[in-house]
């Protein structure tokens, strides 16, 4: 730790000594907070839990054998650190198998591209499609198109380059256009489906991602193009070039299962109130999902970690949760993902989930805290700017209302979230890529985040404050505007 930050820290405390707290947010509740926070910054199991992983399992696909053993060893990995009720939750999946892709212009202008196809898209049949390409600037375009115009033909949508952005705000419309993408162009008789890579990197790797069922049927042939080739194809367009592609895939559905992986450091006087902390085991195929989202799974373990370490139990039970299947559609509601799943299976039980968390943006710098609804301005907010303000952590007017894929489907359900929301500026550089690998992780940004998360988690974890009863009665009026 720098000297700045050992002496924000002292400082800190000093703070906590002489100001009036927040309820249930004693002077002692906070300096533990911060020394459980300095502890995890100066030493922590994050890096050791995502090297293993990745290096033992590589790749993770939802469902296949590497996934499952990963799982397993998790499991062992929790109870190793002293986590206790660990479980393995298994649920039926359709697991989906890349193969071999290949995509090229043929005829005028012949040249290989680089494309990969798009997670649980259809094989193509054995020969290949080839046809003309018919190009959109958008999934609106798409739409309004004359089924004539796009009938037989390979439909490209190329929305532009997503820009890098710290909240990660421009991933959205893009995955529009690669999840409802094929079911639009297939409606219309498209024979394939192709858009730019959703990522803000200009590498030559492209970027995979899930297509969507529709009635729960797969759709189209779907593929993405590496940013450079599609920027390739759409110069041929604007040059007024007719483009003809050829695309080939071996891709293929099976039946499997996935699972969640669960642990929890029992409270000391409330174990019944649970904190979740969540993450996700699966990835894609081209990397070793190391920042998606290894290093998810490792800040939630090793800030859980860092406070049983500490040599005191908070009152309330920490729960650490493995997701599995965050990345794929799924045909139906009955398989999948691994979220719904957990959150159906609590039925009752979800009435003494306090809040729920989820880490899966990477691994760069924790910049913002953001709370459930009513929590804005309140003493718990005041309390945790003391204790997270040092490490650069900034409390945010942002309502946290989603709270992330995982833990999602538990929001509709009553439960709040918190979020520490991550500098997400080179995330889509990575995202779903060959590049999604180890060395992608800087360890004292890392670090960082599993301080934050500790610091954060004995404020919730050692209080009796309840994040529900603080939501205003209009919580969708009291949100700021995005």
């Amino acid at each position: 730790m720098s000297h700045r930050l050992l002496t924000a820290s002292a400082l800190a405390l000093g703070l906590a000594a002489l100001s009036p707290l927040a309820h249930a947010q004693d002077a002692a509740t906070v300096q533990q907070a911060i020394a459980v926070r300095d502890a995890a910054m100066r030493s922590n199991i994050a890096l050791d839990y995502v090297t293993q992983l990745t290096t033992r399992f590589g790749a993770r696909p939802a469902g296949s054998t590497s996934e499952q053993k990963a799982a397993a060893w998790a499991a062992d990995y929790l109870r190793a650190n002293g986590f206790q009720n660990v479980r393995i939750e298994e649920f039926p999946l359709v697991g989906w198998e890349r193969g071999e892709s290949t995509a090229a212009i043929v005829g005028d202008n012949a040249q290989a591209l680089v494309a990969a196809a798009l997670g649980h898209s259809p094989a193509t049949p054995r020969s290949g499609v080839e046809a003309d390409v018919v190009r959109f600037a958008s999934l609106e375009d798409l739409q309004a198109a004359p089924d004539a115009a796009v009938r037989g033909k390979i439909v490209y949508v190329d929305l532009g380059q997503m820009h890098a952005m710290q909240d990660g705000s421009g991933y959205g419309p893009q995955t529009r256009v690669r999840g409802a993408g094929p079911g639009v162009a297939a409606a219309k008789g498209a024979a394939a489906f192709v858009m730019r890579s959703v990522g803000s990197d200009e590498n030559r790797m492209p970027h995979t991602g899930t297509t969507r069922y529709v009635d729960g049927k797969p759709t189209i042939p779907a593929f993405a193009l590496a940013a450079p080739d599609a920027d390739q194809v759409s110069r041929l367009v604007d040059l007024g070039q007719p483009v003809r592609m050829r695309l080939t895939s071996t891709a293929r559905t099976y039946q499997t299962h996935s699972q969640n992986v669960i642990g929890d450091l029992p409270g000391a006087t409330r174990p019944d109130e649970i904190v979740v902390l969540g993450s996700h085991m699966d990835s894609w195929d081209l990397g070793t999902g190391a920042i998606d989202d290894g290093a998810g799974g490792a800040i939630t373990v090793a800030a859980a970690k860092a406070i049983a370490d500490s040599g005191r139990r908070p009152a309330r039970t920490l729960r650490v949760i493995f997701y599995g299947s965050e990345e794929v559609a799924q045909p139906t509601a009955q398989t999948g993902n691994g979220g719904g799943v957990y959150a159906r299976a609590q039925d009752a039980a979800l009435d003494k989930h306090i809040i729920a968390g989820e880490s899966d943006f990477g691994a760069d710098r924790v910049y913002a805290l953001r709370l459930p609804a009513g929590a804005q301005g309140s003493d718990f907010q005041k309390a945790a700017t003391r204790v997270l303000y040092p490490i650069g952590v900034l409390a945010s007017n942002q309502v946290e209302t989603e709270g992330g894929v995982d833990v999602g489907p538990m929001g509709p359900l009553g439960v709040p979230f918190f979020g520490l929301a991550q500098d997400g500026t080179r995330y889509f550089d990575l995202h779903h890529t060959a590049n999604d690998t180890l060395d992608k992780i800087d360890p004292a940004q890392l670090s960082q985040n599993v301080a934050a998360w500790a610091g954060l988690l004995w404020l919730i974890a050692d209080s009796d404050v309840d994040f529900r009863a603080m939501k205003p009665a209009n919580a969708a009026a009291s949100a700021p505007a995005h």
